[in-house]
């Protein structure tokens, strides 16, 4: 596993972190003890990233994630997410009283007295245009609540308006081989202010592991099955905003492109972890295997610039038109 420093922190932090939603929900029954070998795997193989969010299960997947790391005496940073926890919910959750209240709620389930970096959980564009939320978590961070602040942002548009608030530490983004805005609109103003970028549905919710077809099924409770045009939430987190058939058969043009020594998956991720931007990809596992497989795009070598420019060429023509959503 291979490391890069965290924005302006002076923290080194695994290129290969792990997300954790599905361990609270949204994709299919994860259960205790699955949950427990994954995060084991995660340590084991160097990962030192764990992204979760208050709202993951109701408070579930931090929970797990706290129990789990306070058996083991290893160094991690803990990142979580707020704003949409679903009591009092909506725009009930922005005040400065709510982000206090639900910041030292997720440090009791966690079991850490400080967190390493919170961040709004995919605020309303208007919410992060009025600015007052970065005053809130100004002050957490002087409570000694938190370390650091960040945005989990839906589009490009909020990215631009988060950097130009003071002290933001790091902006989370989906970005993918079928998710490409962000390298032209973000990614040399993210380097120029040292914010981290945090790179969640590395895999377009699978799309890009190249296990899925027009046949494949997925559980009553994953977003996969009750998301798929943003009936629940926006729909660029559910196959990266294409339709579900359209995105199968654009894999299926995408596959012959890739170098006959590397899976579509690692491809992928080799792919994301070439730019230089980018501070730590989080994947999301519900399986060891799931772990191991990611974590082994940080020991590949960077890909080709030949190969860079056929997937720029092939995003353009063969995805973009299709991708809906906030983006």
């Amino acid at each position: 596993m291979k490391y890069r420093k965290f924005g302006k922190t002076d923290r080194q932090i695994s290129e290969i972190g792990l997300g954790t939603w599905q361990l609270g929900a949204d994709w299919g029954n994860v259960d205790d003890s699955t949950a427990e070998k994954v995060l084991a795997t995660a340590i084991d193989a160097g990962v030192n990233f764990f992204d979760t969010a208050d709202c993951y299960g109701e408070g579930l997947s931090e929970t797990r994630l706290g129990k789990f790391l306070n058996s083991i005496s290893r160094e991690v940073f803990i990142a979580t997410k707020l704003g949409r926890f679903p009591k009092p919910g909506g725009s009930d959750n922005f005040s400065i009283q709510q982000f206090r209240l639900h910041t030292e709620n997720s440090l009791k389930r966690l079991g850490i007295e400080c967190l390493d970096l919170t961040q709004v959980h995919c605020p309303p564009t208007e919410l992060i245009k009025q600015g007052e939320m970065f005053h809130w978590l100004r002050t957490l961070k002087k409570e000694g609540k938190i370390k650091e602040f960040g945005v989990s942002v839906e589009s490009m548009e909020e990215a631009e308006i988060c950097l130009k608030q003071e002290g933001l530490c790091s902006l989370q983004i989906i970005f993918n081989v079928l998710r490409q805005k962000p390298i032209d609109t973000l990614f040399d103003l993210a380097l120029k202010k040292q914010v981290a970028l945090i790179i969640r549905l590395p895999l377009a919710s699978g799309l890009l592991s190249g296990s899925l077809n027009t046949t494949s099924t997925f559980a009553f409770d994953d977003h996969r099955n009750f998301n798929r045009n943003g009936e629940h939430f926006n729909v660029g987190e559910t196959f990266s905003g294409l339709p579900f058939e359209k995105g199968v058969e654009i894999i299926s043009r995408l596959e012959p492109l890739i170098p006959d020594d590397l899976s579509l998956s690692l491809a992928a991720l080799r792919w994301i972890l070439d730019f230089e931007a980018v501070s730590v990809i989080i994947p999301g596992s519900k399986s060891p295997k799931q772990v191991l497989q990611n974590c082994q795009a940080s020991d590949l070598k960077p890909l080709s610039a030949n190969f860079h420019e056929t997937l720029k060429q092939f995003y353009k023509q063969d995805v973009a038109p299709h991708i809906r959503g906030k983006y």
